[in-house]
């Protein structure tokens, strides 16, 4: 069984409609994908009209939460989506992103940037705005090469040029919401050292014992000895260890199943979640 359970389409910031996502991670042979778009749970349904024989559905969300200062992610599968306290601060979180967007191209064009509201508005389409579409807005205008090298701090990166902070979830109430929501939790790349500054681990461990459920532990920003040190860390905080392709079509240079998780992991995940539950696929068709 191949599981993947980190990827997004174009309801946030992936370049697949979450139709062609999931008709995508079945041609790649997966069995599980989860569909984890940031702090949003539009594409669900469409996911699901479409969804292949054979292929089960996680659904899920990945909340932007900052802990002392450090940005950081929250994967939260299978929750219920209606639960209204998790649902009015995702909509916090998601709400803030267009004034963030709109400051963050003030500062562009004061550094000389001619990037406006319209082309990030056109690259984000029908998904919630962030970042890496203004990443993209950089690559059309030829100020950098990749979206990965406008996330630097002569850009976009974490306290960068140009950077605008957002409302963010503390993840303790992060982990405190989507455990009331009957979902599950799993701190997302962990040791992305490149995309920042990270928790350390003594944060990890309280996060632990505050009811997180897992660790992204093999994942497409982290080196092999990176991974194999979040695996043992995961063993003595009594955590999952999960793997995941943190998908984006095109904007990354990720595929679907470049890493996965464990079917039992997989298993106790699904057995952990109360508040919604995969959904297994019965022959879906692509919505137009």
């Amino acid at each position: 069984m191949r599981v993947d359970l980190h990827t997004h389409s174009t309801a946030s910031d992936g370049t697949d409609t979450p139709a062609e996502l999931v008709q995508k991670a079945a041609a790649a042979g997966l069995d599980v994908v989860a569909l984890t778009d940031h702090d949003s749970t539009r594409g669900h349904a469409e996911a699901r009209a479409a969804l292949p024989e054979g292929l089960t559905l996680v659904t899920g969300a990945e909340l932007s939460c900052r802990l002392d200062g450090v940005g950081l992610h929250m994967l939260a599968y299978l929750f219920d989506p209606a639960e209204p306290e998790l649902l009015a601060r995702r909509e916090l979180v998601r709400d803030d992103r267009v004034p963030r967007a709109k400051g963050m191209i003030a500062k562009l064009r004061e550094l000389g940037v001619p990037v406006t509201w319209e082309q990030v508005a056109r690259i984000a389409g029908r998904g919630s705005v962030g970042r890496p579409h203004l990443a993209e807005a950089l690559v059309e205008l030829g100020v950098v090469d990749t979206v990965s090298d406008a996330f630097s701090p002569r850009w976009l990166g974490d306290g960068g040029r140009a950077y605008v902070d957002k409302f963010e979830l503390d993840p303790f109430e992060a982990i405190r919401l989507v455990k009331a929501a009957g979902g599950v939790t799993v701190l997302a790349h962990p040791a992305a050292v490149k995309r920042g500054r990270t928790v350390p681990e003594e944060s990890l461990a309280a996060l632990a014992a505050a009811g997180l459920d897992g660790l992204e532990a093999d994942h497409m920003d982290h080196e092999p000895a990176t991974r194999a040190r979040l695996h043992g860390l995961a063993a003595e905080l009594g955590l999952l260890a999960t793997g995941s392709s943190d998908y984006h079509g095109s904007r990354k240079t990720c595929s679907l199943g470049d890493f996965t998780t464990d079917p039992e992991v997989y298993g106790e995940i699904t057995r952990r979640a109360t508040g919604a539950f995969p959904v297994p696929g019965t022959g879906g068709t692509v919505n137009s």
